[in-house]
């Protein structure tokens, strides 16, 4: 029997508004669409301004695409960029795409790879604009995820390890994300949305499906590596374990 093939998975890199430290993390993080085989980094590599990123090509074996800054104030890399990523898409062979970049303009990108049905992770800064946040299927903030792999490497020092919880360094103020108004609401809603049972309690599964179809929702911009790790701790939820394996939740507040 052959063995079963993984989704070929494409990412693109904006090499002028993207942190080559989240590309290990990154990485990782698309393994849970299938196998980044296409790995491509898109500048102008003359720039003293991309060392960081020229010191990773043969690493990650990233495939450097040269872009030449020809008009000032204009920038080539993201049109090569767009008409690659298209090029992907309509070769049929790719299953889905990263998209490594803190720029707004990449939006329409990402819209229309997700009308042909492919899922679309968006990687950049906090200060990424929401529209292209919100073009994405999931849209996680690199730093965060720097800050969380160098927390791990360090080893937890709370019991934050233990149930799969993954801070930053420093203070628990200075590096947790806080769970704000606007999260509750969005978890709230799906909750809502989810079917429950008797006792009022919702597949956390469901809960979470629908929160993802509503925004670029993803518990690692929060400091978590699961949703389930994130419903522990927010007070206004209880959750039950069931004998199927299946994770409940209910509203208590």
């Amino acid at each position: 029997m052959s063995e079963h093939k993984q989704p070929n998975i494409a990412l693109l890199i904006d090499s002028d508004n993207a942190s080559h430290q989240g590309i290990d993390p990154v990485l990782t993080v698309l393994a849970e669409l299938g196998q980044v085989n296409i790995r491509r980094a898109y500048g102008n590599w003359r720039k003293t301004s991309l060392k960081g990123w020229v010191d990773k090509m043969h690493r990650y074996g990233i495939e450097p695409q040269q872009q030449f800054d020809l008009t000032k104030g204009k920038n080539a890399t993201d049109m090569k960029m767009t008409i690659d990523a298209l090029d992907l898409l309509y070769g049929g062979r790719v299953s889905g795409f990263g998209i490594m970049s803190s720029d707004s303009d990449f939006m329409p990108l990402a819209m229309r790879i997700r009308q042909d049905g492919l899922p679309v992770y968006g990687f950049g800064s906090a200060k990424t604009p929401e529209a292209f946040r919100q073009a994405c299927t999931r849209f996680i903030d690199v730093d965060a995820l720097i800050r969380a792999e160098k927390a791990e490497r360090r080893g937890a020092r709370d019991s934050g390890k233990s149930n799969g919880r993954r801070s930053g360094g420093g203070s628990d103020s200075e590096t947790d994300t806080a769970l704000d108004e606007e999260l509750l609401q969005l978890l709230f809603d799906a909750y809502n949305a989810s079917k429950r049972d008797e006792k009022g309690f919702a597949k956390l599964s469901e809960v979470g499906q629908r929160a993802g179809n509503r925004s670029s929702f993803d518990t690692r911009n929060y400091g978590y590596t699961r949703l389930l790790d994130m419903i522990e701790v927010i007070p206004n939820f209880g959750l039950e374990r069931r004998e199927d394996g299946q994770v409940w939740i209910r509203r208590l507040r």
